[in-house]
Parts: structure tokens; C-alpha cells; sequence
């Protein structure tokens, strides 16, 4: 007798058209899933690299888009009873710690409210794994490393950050109340091809290649434990079958272990877990470009932290998985992505 086929997963994805929203877009589309999209174009840096990655995503029949805020009320509402998700996956948010300095207040509306308008849609119409996006800023003032996810995490030191802290406390309490499993990832320092314009590597690749001096800050005194884009997607789809559970009454988590005891919410770190130093990485790419940088040294921008490193045990516990791109074929990889886009900016 034939069987039937499994059904299409579905998965709705905020923020589909961001730097990491459209790589995990491509992986999903391309592992069979059904995508609902979700983003609003916002004007934060070039809308025409976000249409570009959104028009690659569209020529795929199993994708579809809807350009909008977030914080939309009953947006997502809507799209959680229409297309009931198996997995939802919240990318968007408004991004970048220096640029929270000069406008909090998109923080709030698009972090906070947005991702409000989404624990309430889950709750309505419970996917089977929340998977959302937070940020290694949340460690903020920490000087113990590597950083650990059952570290506190108390003292941010950038409004981005801040933001980013409450809605993990958000989603944790939506998963208490409610049942709803939810994996908060804490990113470390995501590059690659189609990446952000306002991040260091296009920044670094775009003033070399015109002769232009780059601003090292700190006077290159930082560290940084930078990701390659494809070993990010690759632990996310991994962390997809990890829902966490709701602790048996009066058990503790495994050591090392971030499950809440009263909640289905789980922190993880998704890192190389191998700090770079700032000059390092840009000898690195002087390498890939094949040209030397005009360094333009300055003091530490209000906001930012001088080091990052991720410990990634319970990642590679939960998934078997570890992140290993080296920066030279991680830059190199972008540098070759990044002289075939430029000439079309």
C-alpha cells in the first residue's frame, strides 16, 4: 500500500529579508519546509540589499512574503491562523548597538512591541518550537569568559542590549503561563555573504577597496568571536527538534544547562568559540581583498564592550554540533561574494 507523504512543515520566519533571515530562509526552502516571511523593509540601511535577498527568496513557490511592522496589530495573529506554523523562528528586530544611542525609541517599538505581538500570537495558535533571536550584547558588562548562557546576564551597557534582555524575559514568561517551548540563541558576531552594511566586514571591505581609511576602535584593542553565517544556520536548523521541555516538579537542570526549572525556555550560545583579535581580523581581510587598510585609530564608542567569546558546550550538547569556520576562509568566502555584488550597488 502507498503511504502517504508527511505534510509540509510550515515555518514563519520574521525578519525573512534580514542578513541571517534570508540565509535561514534559503536553508529552510531548501530542506523542503514551507516559508511565511515576514518583514518590513525598514529603511535602518539599503532597502535595495533587503529587496535583492527577498526577490532570490520569492523565486521559490514555497515562500511567500508579507512586507509589514511586526508590531502591526493582529498581523501576526493573522498569519498564525491562516498557515499554523509548525516552527517560528523571530529574527526582526531593530539591530545595532551604536545606533540605539541615536534612536531608542525604534528599539521599543519594533523589539519589545513586536515581539509582544508575537508571544500573543503564539499563544493563541501554539507553534511546536519558538526559536528567537537574542544577542551576545545581552552579557554586556560580564568580564568572566568564555561566556556561559546560565552566567548572569544583569548589566547591559547598550539600550540594543537592554532591549534584547527583556524579550528573552518576555518569551520566558510566555512559556511559563503558557506552555509555549521557546529557545532563545544568543548570536556572537554573524558575517558573511549578503550581510549587513553597517557591520564591520562590508564597512572594512567597502573603505579598503576605495582607498579609504577604516575606524578602529579602542585603537584595535577589541576582541571579537565572529560566526560564519552557514555554521549559524547550520546550528539553528539543529536546535529546530530541541524544543525544550518543562522540568519534572523539583528537578534541576543538567549542570551547565540554561532550562528555566518552571519554564520550556532555554538560552543558547551560537559562537565559533574562538575570539579573534579586531587587528587580526583585519589582516584577515586586507588578505581576502588583496589590499592593505589605512587604520584610523579611536578611542571605545559609548555602548560597545571590548571582548566577546562564546562557550558553546550546551549547543554542541543539544545538537552535536559546533561552529568551525576559520576567519580566512570565512572573509575569503564574503570577500568573493562582496566584488561580484559591489559593482551593482
Amino acid at each position: 500500500m502507498q503511504q502517504n507523504p508527511a505534510p509540509q512543515k510550515t515555518a514563519l520566519v520574521t525578519g525573512c529579508s534580514g542578513f541571517i533571515g534570508y540565509h535561514l530562509c534559503a536553508r529552510l526552502l531548501a530542506a523542503g519546509w514551507r516559508v511565511v516571511g515576514v518583514d518590513s523593509l525598514s529603511d535602518y540601511y539599503d532597502v535595495a540589499l533587503k529587496q535583492r535577498r527577498q526577490d532570490m527568496l520569492a523565486a521559490h513557490s514555497a515562500f511567500l512574503v508579507v512586507n509589514a511592522p511586526i508590531e502591526t496589530p493582529d498581523l501576526l495573529m493573522d498569519l498564525f491562523k491562516t498557515h499554523h506554523p509548525t516552527a517560528v523562528f523571530h529574527l526582526a528586530a531593530q539591530a545595532g548597538v551604536r545606533h540605539s544611542i541615536e534612536a531608542p525609541r525604534s528599539y521599543l517599538t519594533s523589539n519589545i512591541n513586536g515581539t509582544f505581538e508575537l508571544l500573543e500570537a503564539a499563544r493563541a495558535h501554539p507553534p511546536q518550537h519558538i526559536l528567537l533571536a537574542s544577542t551576545s550584547s545581552v552579557y554586556g558588562a560580564n568580564t568572566m569568559m568564555p561566556y556561559r548562557e546560565i552566567d548572569a546576564a544583569d548589566h547591559q551597557v547598550s539600550f540594543y542590549a537592554a532591549s534584547k534582555k527583556a524579550v528573552e524575559m518576555m518569551a520566558h514568561s510566555y512559556a511559563h503561563l503558557y506552555h509555549l517551548p521557546i529557545t532563545a540563541f544568543r548570536f556572537f558576531t554573524v558575517y558573511g555573504p549578503w550581510g549587513r552594511p553597517d557591520m564591520a566586514p562590508m564597512k572594512f571591505a567597502k573603505a579598503i577597496l576605495a582607498g579609504m581609511p577604516i575606524d578602529v576602535y579602542n585603537h584595535g584593542d577589541m576582541q571579537r568571536d565572529f560566526t560564519y553565517i552557514d555554521d549559524l544556520i547550520e546550528a539553528i536548523m539543529r536546535l529546530i527538534p530541541a524544543a525544550p521541555q518543562r522540568p519534572s516538579a523539583g528537578a534541576a537542570p543538567d549542570a551547565g544547562d540554561s532550562l528555566s526549572p518552571v519554564a520550556p525556555f532555554r538560552v543558547v550560545n551560537i559562537g565559533n568559540a574562538r575570539p579573534v583579535a579586531l587587528l587580526d581580523f583585519i589582516a584577515a581581510m586586507e588578505q581576502a581583498l588583496g589590499a592593505a587598510a589605512q587604520r584610523n585609530l579611536l578611542p571605545m564608542q559609548a555602548g560597545d564592550v571590548a571582548a566577546t567569546w562564546a562557550d558553546t558546550q550546551l549547543l554542541q550538547k543539544l545538537t552535536g554540533y559546533a561552529p568551525s569556520t576559520d576567519i580566512h576562509a570565512g572573509l575569503a568566502a564574503f570577500a568573493a561574494w562582496y566584488r561580484g555584488y559591489r559593482p551593482n550597488l
